[in-house]
């Protein structure tokens, strides 16, 4: 990743005897500097005689193929011809080293190579040309550039080490795969000579890159040097906003209140149709508005939520009680518990009542319901519309916790991460609800560990903020069986991503149903949204971790 920007990194490795090992490293150093590639990486393992090496080559130069095609004979015939060693040690073969293969071994060992793979596969379909080929330059060609992109990716030496986390894997592009498209669209608009390709890569990317992205952070936690190909996506969903986007989205920031409120009366008129007709019927009609719209409805399913609600106000708390702030997210304001779920309660109503049994005076921010923490616009490309939301709930929090003298809790992870990420005023003591019920609530409750078996999930903004061992300890004391199904990492929901590109939460979570067992009945999370998604893979009703402390707890009475 320290390699100059828009270089190719080359990785090979050798294997010499071992008392032969320092004067080859002599020997390949001296080569490094003949052929201009002085300050190239050596590493190995020196017990075996085996050195790795990374060369970082130039290939939009034009005499860098030339250079390296020198390099690596003379590099090839010192293993071979002074030490008698391997071309490689470790890992394997491959066109790079193809045209030495007759070199190392010799002519006859050579011929006997290419007479058992004419036995094994006489028509040459496996791995063509890989390890046996008649182009003494096949490692001169084809090779793979790395045009310069963004400094967001630049470094990117796509090893492939982020995909296992990325919830589109399976359906479109793994991070490494997106930065791999941006390389060659570049390459192609740097070199002018193709621009139908062009055109149909980046047709094909809106959908495989930018519009199947979940932006959710996880790649870069296990990238070596934390590229964060969410963050980039969002940079291209950001260039493609223009005017009429920018002004839908002021509109919606400055009437929130509004939005929420017609998004409330919608959800209370889906729910009151599905109790009506069903949810066959109402699947079916459903989905084919959707298909008519081509795909621009949000698609409905039996987990859908009914309307939220906001907790009534309380009685005057004892003057000795501690206070909280309560930020109920407009996620948990907007979206109830779904059809058919036993909790009834709306999940800021069970907040409260859980942390005035905790002891707390619940104390809620003015206007709440105009309040955003700006994740939505941010997941949209709009920025400065995102930012002004969270500038606004930084404000009312200020004024709400008596300028920071109070703990603030987020009842949604997502929400509470981005306004941990933004210069928040210092003041403010904010934690997630995870957080607050691992640290502070558990211990003024009388838990009441019940026999049963659930599983968790911790969200994406869960995983970024370290807090996974927290929800499974919350979970832990109040059952005895938790599971955290494995291969389950984002649940590709993405903010609205599971009601408009609903085959991105299938495709994250299609392992989901077949790890739970049996007598799994019910899941755990912190973001009301990932929860349907969860409930709908799973066959399980996904809710909020505080359900279920509320449900195994009393007030202590000591």
């Amino acid at each position: 990743s320290a390699r100059a920007t828009g270089t190719t990194v080359i990785i090979e490795d050798v294997a010499v005897p071992v008392p032969q090992l320092a004067a080859m490293t002599l020997d390949l150093q001296r080569l490094f500097d003949q052929h201009g590639y002085a300050g190239s990486i050596i590493f190995g393992h020196a017990l075996e005689g085996n050195l790795h090496f990374v060369i970082t080559p130039d290939f939009a130069k034009p005499d860098e193929t030339e250079r390296y095609k020198h390099f690596m004979d003379d590099v090839c015939h010192m293993i071979v011809d002074r030490y008698d060693g391997s071309l490689k040690a470790e890992h394997g073969t491959g066109r790079n080293i193809a045209p030495f293969v007759e070199l190392e071994w010799g002519q006859q060992a050579y011929q006997l190579m290419r007479e058992i793979k004419t036995l094994f596969d006489p028509g040459n379909l496996l791995n063509p040309g890989v390890i046996l080929n008649d182009d003494p330059e096949v490692h001169l060609k084809n090779i793979k550039p790395m045009a310069a992109v963004d400094p967001l990716v630049d470094k990117c030496i796509e090893c492939g080490f982020c995909e296992p986390n990325c919830p589109s894997r399976a359906l479109t592009l793994s991070p490494r795969q997106r930065i791999a498209g941006l390389r060659e669209m570049a390459r192609l608009q740097a070199a002018g000579d193709d621009g139908q390709q062009l055109q149909a890569i980046d047709e094909s990317y809106q959908y495989q890159g930018l519009d199947t992205c979940a932006a959710d952070s996880l790649c870069s936690l296990t990238c070596p040097v934390g590229i964060n190909t969410g963050t980039m996506m969002l940079k291209k969903r950001r260039q493609q906003r223009g005017q009429t986007a920018q002004r839908i989205g002021n509109w919606v920031a400055n009437h929130f209140s509004g939005v929420t409120t017609a998004t409330r009366f919608n959800l209370a008129a889906a729910h009151l149709s599905h109790t009506v007709f069903g949810s066959t019927l109402q699947g079916g009609v459903t989905g084919a508005m959707r298909k008519l719209s081509g795909d621009r409805l949000p698609l409905w399913n039996r987990y859908m939520p009914s309307a939220g609600a906001m907790p009534k106000p309380a009685a005057s708390a004892a003057p000795d009680r501690p206070r909280v702030v309560y930020f109920p997210s407009c996620a948990s304001r907007t979206m109830g518990p779904a059809k058919g779920d036993p909790e009834a309660d709306a999940l800021p109503v069970k907040t409260a009542a859980l942390l005035r049994k905790a002891g707390f005076e619940v104390i809620l921010p003015e206007d709440s319901s105009a309040l955003c923490c700006g994740q939505p616009f941010e997941s949209k490309g709009l920025p400065a519309q995102a930012d002004a939301k969270r500038r606004e709930v930084e404000q009312a929090l200020l004024k709400a916790s008596r300028n920071g003298q109070d703990p603030i809790v987020f009842d949604t992870t997502p929400c509470v991460f981005r306004v941990k990420k933004g210069p928040a005023p210092a003041p403010l003591k904010l934690y997630d609800i995870t957080e607050f019920l691992h640290d502070v609530v558990l211990e003024r409750l009388t838990i009441h560990k019940r026999p049963e078996t659930v599983a968790i999930h911790p969200t994406c903004s869960n995983i970024n903020m370290g807090l996974q061992a927290k929800l499974k300890a919350i979970a832990e004391a109040c059952v005895d069986n938790v599971i955290v199904p494995d291969r389950i990492s984002c649940c590709g929901w993405a903010g609205d991503k599971g009601f408009t590109r609903p085959e991105l939460n299938a495709s994250a979570l299609r392992d989901l149903s077949a790890a739970l067992p049996e007598d799994c009945t019910s899941g755990y999370s912190t973001s009301r949204t990932c929860e349907i998604g969860l409930s709908l893979h799973s066959g399980r009703y996904y809710r909020s971790i505080v359900y279920l402390v509320d449900r195994c707890s009393q007030p202590n009475t000591g």
